[in-house]
């Protein structure tokens, strides 16, 4: 189980998210058996300080190549890999032109071009369904060592379902590992790794890292107060924390009512203590 050099202790991996993954979330992710986890989506040109204790996957996005390379640099030394992400559907992205709405192919090449000239590590791009996707496609099997398919449409977003057929189009049109993505779960995971060469756990992940020892049949038992320790150890802030709380309370009994609280909290003490009382006790 190889991505270019990298070695990986299974095929299993924690999807990049926006806000979601967090470096404390991503580590109860890794304790619970993911075989990689990624960061969300970075801007190279950002100037905010990085937590990569856990050399995750870092996920970078860009509408052109400056500040790549000297971001690359930066971080080689702390990351597994880098990706591309060509992927993202939101607003911002449209608005700013990434993600999913870089549709300039020499732009993405360039930049995919300047990511292979800057680091050894292996890099891999992630991909929507569209037009454009093949073209993107061969553009990749020049620089990158692996491919993530995510074949929904940009318009799609989150909604509907994927299309299956499409990232088996792909997986049939290239000698790079596919990572598939879209609505994996407990039902489908076995036959997608089946189809695909690895799989990435998105939604399902949320809030419940011990996903992954579920379907590896190991046992962990993370709930918000590990996620918490983790948290404080790493200074998060109180926004993301708050947001975090919400999705550990998701299918747990009685959760609709502990999120009505929990968006009343002003505390991260408040928070616990509506934890601990409505869902410990």
């Amino acid at each position: 189980m190889k991505i270019g050099s990298l070695k990986l202790k299974n095929r299993i991996f924690l999807a990049p998210m926006a806000e979601v993954n967090d470096i404390a979330f991503r580590k109860l992710c890794l304790d619970a058996g993911a075989g990689l986890v990624f960061t969300g989506m970075i801007n190279p040109l950002s100037k905010q300080e990085i937590d990569l204790d856990d050399k995750p996957a870092l996920q970078l996005f860009s509408t052109n190549e400056k500040g790549v390379k000297e971001f690359i640099k930066k971080y080689e030394d702390k990351v597994k890999l880098f990706d591309f992400n060509l992927g993202c559907p939101a607003k911002t992205a449209k608005k700013l032109g990434f993600g999913s709405y870089l549709g300039e192919l020499e732009t993405i090449e360039k930049i995919l071009k300047t990511m292979r000239e800057s680091t050894k590590k292996p890099i891999t791009v992630k991909i929507r369904k569209s037009k454009k996707a093949l073209k993107i496609l061969k553009i990749a099997e020049k620089y990158c060592d692996a491919i993530s398919v995510h074949p929904r449409t940009k318009e799609q977003g989150y909604s509907g379902e994927p299309d299956l057929d499409f990232a088996l189009r792909i997986k049939k049109r290239t000698k790079l590992p596919v990572i598939y993505s879209g609505n994996v779960n407990e039902d489908n995971l076995e036959e997608r790794l089946k189809q695909f060469d690895f799989v990435m756990i998105g939604r399902k992940a949320m809030g419940n890292p011990n996903f992954f020892s579920k379907v590896l049949g190991k046992k962990t038992n993370f709930n918000f107060l590990d996620y918490l320790n983790l948290a404080k150890e790493y200074n998060l802030k109180f926004r993301i924390i708050k947001f975090q709380s919400m999705w550990f309370t998701k299918g747990l009994e009685g959760g609709a009512k502990v999120r009505e609280q929990i968006a009343k909290a002003k505390t991260i003490k408040e928070i616990k203590e509506i934890y601990s009382k409505e869902i410990l006790n």
